[in-house]
């Protein structure tokens, strides 16, 4: 709904009603993840829940739903009789939320919104099918919520599972009893979290810092750019940055907030800089450390960090040479090799060409479910720059 969100809060709030597809699950290679929306007012359409193959289809629906008032839970996947009318050619099952929004509907939306706007966690459980009425909604702040799903303990139920998926920005379904059991399956619950950005430490005000905040930025990541030097570190040189920070590096990490979805790029290329900088971002909960260099300077940097103490398993979570191995020259190519290893890094790609694997194109967060062909040896690079049938949950 995040993407559709500007839109739907100027229709909610001139009193109109208007239809909301929402995916609520996903089978194999659907090409949207959970919470990717389309919204309908008329004869207008914002949004996308398959990337063309369904969306005529569920314009239809929606403006049925407008007109019924009634929420519809809709399964589409390949049709053996005509894939291409109105399944999904790449061979994937999306179930897909539509239902009727307006200001009697979903008085909380007008609030949702703000939260988001102003990075303020909140957490919107829909009830898709079961016991309970479909499309029940309740929505989870930090310190409050608004409305029900049914029963207290229902409620209380969906309201710590929706905190938790929250914390960790993950948006998916959950299954209960029609009170909250929680070894029944009879009721399902869509959570959909709105979760602050991730944040994106790049450490070193170098051209190659200005290429990874600029991408870092594209991948919806709240960008950090980090030097000591103040001739450097400027928002005139890092104008796709969120926030520019001078100080020793070490020194703003050791008190920044860093969590699991937290990325730390270590790009200072001095070890005055990034071997202190490192023995700090290696005993954070940060989700990637990686640090540029050549294998000569991996290999000295690890030697300096065993020195100081730190032991093989934190020396095992730094990604060093950084990025994935793409033949990168230049600071455009070399962040576009690391953003590659990020996104390798959530979803557990293999990192090798589509066209040498087989096996699901969209695999499940955190496996790698590619058959590989033999790989290569891979030639070793000056910077270490890239040189050298579950419903999917997703992260928001």
């Amino acid at each position: 709904m995040r993407d559709v969100l500007s839109q739907i809060v100027r229709w909610w709030s001139a009193g109109e009603r208007f239809g909301l597809a929402t995916v609520v699950g996903t089978f194999h290679s659907a090409p949207r993840p959970p919470g990717a929306s389309m919204a309908v007012f008329g004869d207008e359409a914002v949004g996308s829940v398959s990337g063309g193959c369904v969306e005529g289809a569920v314009y239809d629906l929606a403006q049925q739903v407008v007109k019924d008032g009634q929420a519809v839970l809709q399964r589409y996947g390949v049709s053996d009789d005509d894939a291409f009318s109105v399944g999904l050619t790449c061979g994937g099952i999306i179930d897909i939320l539509v239902e009727p929004v307006s200001k009697e509907t979903f008085p909380e939306l007008g609030r949702v919104a703000a939260s988001v706007r102003a990075h303020e966690p909140v957490a919107v459980a829909t009830i898709l099918a079961g016991p309970g009425r479909a499309g029940a909604r309740k929505v989870m702040w930090a310190g409050h919520a608004s409305g029900s799903l049914g029963p207290p303990r229902l409620d209380a139920a969906v309201d710590d599972d929706a905190r938790g998926m929250l914390a960790q920005g993950l948006t998916g379904v959950r299954r209960y009893g029609p009170r909250g059991e929680r070894r029944l399956d009879d009721l399902s619950v869509f959570v959909q979290s709105f979760a602050p950005p991730p944040r994106m430490l790049v450490f070193g005000a170098i051209d190659f810092a200005a290429a990874v905040a600029r991408v870092g930025k594209f991948l919806g990541y709240h960008v950090v750019v980090c030097d000591a030097r103040p001739v450097f570190a400027t928002t005139k040189r890092f104008p796709d940055a969120d926030e520019v920070v001078v100080k020793w590096p070490h020194d703003y990490l050791s008190t920044a907030h860093v969590d699991e979805r937290t990325v730390i790029c270590v790009l200072t290329h001095d070890p005055k800089f990034d071997v202190p900088l490192l023995e700090v971002a290696l005993r954070t909960d940060a989700g990637y450390v990686g640090a540029m260099g050549s294998r000569r300077t991996h290999d000295d940097r690890l030697a300096r960090l065993r020195e100081a103490g730190l032991p093989e398993a934190a020396l095992a979570r730094l990604r060093s040479p950084i990025g994935l191995d793409l033949g990168a020259r230049t600071p455009e190519e070399t962040a576009v090799s690391i953003a590659a290893e990020l996104i390798q890094h959530r979803w557990g790609g293999s990192g090798r060409a589509l066209s040498d694997t087989s096996g699901r194109i969209h695999g499940i967060a955190g496996t790698a479910e590619r058959t590989e062909r033999p790989a290569e040896g891979a030639a070793e690079g000056d910077h270490g720059n890239g040189s050298g049938k579950e419903p999917r949950e997703g992260a928001t």
